[in-house]
């Protein structure tokens, strides 16, 4: 493989996956999906992963590896990186430890998504809300998955900047009655499991969302369902009216939280969807009225005209966004 190759790391709320990349570009052949949960049952995190994966011929030839970039699925500051939905930390001595890389830098997985913006191939992206992109102004990347987050992307190459954002923790949005009694019935879940009552935008629009609003609808029809996400979106084939009513209800929630970040943001480059949520949806979105529910007229009158949004479908942008990061900042 020749040297001078560098180690990649993305790692989610499920899996981890690993590669090697020659510059920007990502090695398809050397990717290694970890599930997480088998790691942690064992008391060990994302180091031993990285152990694991250089000792099963990762790093093929014995080339040497001179950058590691981690993308994390939590808050990264003062370059420790937290997990939000793992009991694992981390920082440069533990990841350079592990894995013997020259240089080591930590991003927060919506980072990393947002330095692959631009090295994307362009049969991955799918347009599902028709906009202007205009060419060099800033772009917004929200990711939907295990966990929910967004986060502006200002500049190119080396000086381009991703802030980190924790934004799927915010409120959801309640605009009407029924908005008011879906957000008491997840604190109620959520109580009753013995966690923070809160419901953040996360808890309906993550990959345990749509499970949430499907036992919310079975609950309005004075019916219980307790099948989880995947089951939903099975479901949604058979033209079933719980999984029906709980996928309308995700995308409109999903149009309400892209309208407030964009114009937050003001993205005029596009909106990128990206995770597990946003491809699974994909299909469904243009059915239950993404776009129309995302172009509302506002005081301000951008919504109607200004902005696209992208479902990115490479399941690795984050481990091209790492690479493309080490070697803009090199």
């Amino acid at each position: 493989m020749g040297s001078g190759l560098s180690l990649l790391a993305d790692i989610g709320g499920t899996n981890t996956r690993v590669a090697l990349a020659s510059g920007t570009r990502v090695l398809p052949d050397t990717i290694r999906r970890f599930p997480n949960a088998e790691y942690q049952a064992r008391g060990q995190d994302i180091a031993q992963i990285l152990r694991d994966y250089l000792a099963q011929g990762g790093a093929q030839g014995g080339a040497a590896i001179q950058g590691l970039c981690v993308a994390a699925a939590g808050p990264v500051q003062d370059g420790v990186a937290t997990m939000t939905n793992l009991d694992w930390t981390m920082d440069a001595a533990k990841l350079q430890s592990a894995s013997g890389a020259v240089r080591v830098e930590i991003l927060n997985d919506l980072q990393a998504q947002g330095h692959a913006l631009g090295h994307i191939a362009a049969e991955n992206l799918r347009p599902v809300i028709d906009g202007p992109q205009a060419p060099g102004a800033p772009m917004l990347v929200v990711g939907l998955g295990t966990g929910v987050n967004a986060a502006p992307v200002h500049g190119h190459g080396a000086r381009r900047v991703v802030p980190p954002s924790e934004c799927g923790h915010v409120n959801m949005p309640v605009r009407s009655e029924a908005d008011l009694r879906l957000m008491r019935f997840i604190e109620a879940r959520l109580a009753a499991k013995g966690e923070v009552p809160h419901c953040g935008a996360e808890e309906v629009l993550a990959g345990r969302g749509l499970g949430n609003l499907c036992a919310f609808a079975a609950s309005e029809a004075g019916q219980t369902d307790t099948r989880q996400s995947a089951e939903v979106l099975k479901a949604l084939d058979t033209a079933d009216p719980i999984a029906t009513q709980a996928a309308a209800l995700y995308t409109r929630i999903l149009a309400q939280v892209l309208a407030d970040l964009a114009l937050i943001h003001l993205p005029y480059g596009g909106i990128y969807l990206i995770g597990g949520m946003s491809r699974a949806m994909c299909p469904h979105f243009a059915r239950f009225g993404l776009a129309r529910a995302f172009r509302e007229p506002r005081r301000v009158d951008l919504l109607t005209h200004a902005f696209s949004v992208t479902v990115v479908e490479d399941d690795y942008a984050a481990l091209t966004g790492c690479a493309a990061w080490l070697q803009a900042s090199a």
